[in-house]
């Protein structure tokens, strides 16, 4: 039997994180749950102490992917769940995400989340990383940034240290399919917070666009050539 460790970076969710992680108690498959607090301020991880086996507390924010990466090394289970820590509800339905690699039917499942009511931007940042992806290794993702992701522990071991800030999804993606793993994109009912179209919005998008970029750039160099098709 295949054990679920779930691992949740969280920073500033005080407002998030109970609900998410009473969702995942009650309606998940989990053997462990982890939350890691990234350095917040407005008591996030004492509020994850009464439901998580393990309250990883970073003394900085150190960006999601570094938040990532403490995590699962901290984690024992054969296949790792990561989750947003603002999934609220919603993050009960986490099972759809786990079914297809409990049954082996691949390496990765990443989350292809449903259409938010709003658009906010112009998709600069989701083009960007679609289009590196295809471009590094063929493969034409629907979700490219998604974070939702259960992920047998071999290929965390395998592809070595995660991406940090905003390019961790994009360089997981491309990492674990140049080593040869089954990746498969899920519809899943999930739902977290929206960046707006204000200042605030814009200029996250801006930030993801550029750590984007950098992680395409280092992938690039790591592979040596671009895959054409």
């Amino acid at each position: 039997m295949k054990t679920v460790s779930v691992v949740i970076p969280a920073y500033n969710e005080a407002d998030s994180i109970v609900p998410t992680l009473r969702a995942v108690r009650e309606r998940v498959t989990c053997d462990e749950l982890i939350v890691v607090d990234d350095g917040s301020t407005d008591g996030t991880g004492e509020l994850a102490d009464g439901w998580a086996d393990l309250v990883i507390r970073l003394p900085r924010n150190q960006g999601k992917g570094g938040a990532l990466q403490t995590g699962w090394r901290r984690a024992g289970g054969d296949i790792v769940l990561f989750l947003d820590g603002d999934l609220r509800e919603s993050a009960g339905e986490a099972n759809d995400l786990l079914a297809p690699v409990l049954a082996g039917a691949c390496d990765m499942a990443v989350a292809v989340l449903p259409a938010p009511a709003r658009k906010a931007g112009v998709g600069l940042a989701k083009g960007l990383a679609h289009h590196g992806i295809r471009l590094l290794t063929g493969y034409r993702a629907r979700a490219p940034l998604s974070g939702q992701r259960a992920v047998r522990r071999q290929v965390l071991e395998r592809t070595g240290r995660l991406d940090s800030g905003f390019g961790i999804e994009v360089g997981l993606t491309i990492d674990a399919l140049r080593a040869g793993y089954r990746v498969l994109e899920v519809p899943v009912a999930f739902s977290h917070r929206q960046t707006g179209n204000d200042w605030a919005g814009c200029c996250h998008r801006g930030k993801e666009f550029l750590a984007i970029g950098r992680a395409l750039g280092r992938k690039w160099w790591e592979g040596g050539m671009w895959t054409r098709n």
